[in-house]
């Protein structure tokens, strides 16, 4: 009979202690803890982790009191903050709308900014009811908040931004993604200014934030704020296109950007021709997506179908290294067609045109949409692009 050495009974045990702290990052701070079941040796071993994710779906939520749910939410997070005994690099909480903790958030922030040490920030509001999101009320981000100087990544979502006296800046930001904020136009520009070293930012929000900026920021402006940018993504609600102008040049080259996302209307000109002079002057462009406008109505003011020239566009732009082209809501109309033709002209490098059909599109708008990729009626640069069409 074989004997069975007690060692290979128990393997969990054996385990390195760098092997269990990475087992224990990839978990929600809820699950790392109930992991002391496995083993005594894991019992301690998450007041160590440098990421804690806190996220109140993993709760038991069995109450219909929202005041004891928030309580058990908060309860764990303090609990966790004071036993914790190593640095915290990594935060992350995401929160249901309807537990209101303003003041809790304040004291989070609060112990976090002791330590000097967090690099990741995450603050998220939930809801699966979309007109609570609409609607909800934005909390002001605490000043102290600011003093995280070491921070590389930050995603805010449903807060309102003020920026202290003493703020002097995230030197080492590489990611800043702002969702659904509250934040004036100088506030955004003080707050990008000081991001010297910014490679991604991300600025999305619904139609009725668009009072959020009072006076819009000027869509070709904010690349003087954003020399380093690699990823840039701004919604439509937040941005102001300088309306009668023609082959508009933004400040500087953005020659850093790789990949542009825009929500824009081709069916007015200044805008088409914002977008056109972003994209002009981003040489090492590798992907463009664009989300056309879906309900022209909401758009508030009269559109035009017409033929825009974009021959000036011909003549200067160069998009050596763009692979990937995506647009969604498309119409077919003529603004919409000559902007796929002017890029696929320019673009020897590309390997993927995506184009998502609006659900008005008429089945005979698109087989003619079709006929004119497909069969190429227009000058095209990459002979190995791969053209989807789709609804």
């Amino acid at each position: 009979m074989v004997e069975v050495q007690p060692q290979s009974l128990d393997r969990i045990n054996t385990l390195p202690q760098d092997t269990i702290e990475k087992i224990l990052t990839l978990l929600p701070i809820q699950d790392a803890l109930r992991t002391s079941v496995l083993s005594k040796k894991w019992r301690h071993c998450w007041k160590g982790m440098p990421k804690l994710v806190f996220d109140d779906k993993y709760l038991n939520t069995s109450s219909s009191s929202k005041e004891i749910n928030k309580y058990k939410f908060v309860n764990a997070i303090f609990h966790v903050l004071m036993l914790h005994n190593g640095p915290v690099l990594e935060f992350s909480i995401s929160i249901n709308i309807d537990t209101e903790i303003d003041d809790e958030i304040y004291q989070i922030i609060l112990h976090l900014s002791k330590s000097k040490n967090i690099k990741k920030f995450i603050s998220k509001f939930w809801s699966n009811d979309v007109m609570k999101l609409l609607f909800f009320k934005r909390y002001k981000l605490p000043s102290v908040f600011f003093s995280l100087h070491g921070l590389e990544h930050l995603h805010l979502t449903h807060c309102v931004i003020e920026l202290p006296l003493t703020f002097n800046g995230f030197i080492t930001l590489k990611s800043l993604k702002l969702c659904n904020v509250n934040i004036t136009l100088k506030t955004l520009q003080q707050l990008l200014t000081n991001c010297p070293i910014l490679e991604e930012f991300i600025l999305i929000g619904s139609q009725n934030n668009s009072i959020a900026l009072g006076n819009k920021c000027r869509f070709l402006e904010l690349s003087k704020c954003l020399p380093s940018v690699q990823v840039l993504k701004i919604s439509k609600s937040y941005i102001k296109f300088t309306e009668g102008s023609s082959m508009q040049k933004p400040p500087g080259l953005l020659v850093h950007l790789r990949i542009l996302y825009l929500d824009v209307c081709f069916l007015k000109q200044y805008e088409l021709s914002d977008a056109l002079s972003v994209i002009n002057s981003s040489p090492n462009l590798e992907k463009i997506k664009i989300e056309l406008c879906w309900n022209h109505k909401l758009c508030g003011e009269e559109t035009c179908k017409d033929l825009v020239d974009l021959q000036d566009y011909y003549l200067g732009m160069k998009l050596d290294r763009l692979e990937e082209l995506e647009i969604t809501s498309f119409h077919n109309y003529a603004p919409e067609m000559e902007f796929v033709k002017l890029i696929m002209a320019k673009s020897p490098m590309l390997k993927k045109a995506r184009i998502e059909l609006h659900s008005d599109a008429s089945v005979d708008e698109e087989n003619k949409m079709l006929r004119d990729l497909l069969r190429l009626t227009f000058p095209r640069v990459s002979p190995a692009v791969d053209i989807i069409v789709e609804r």
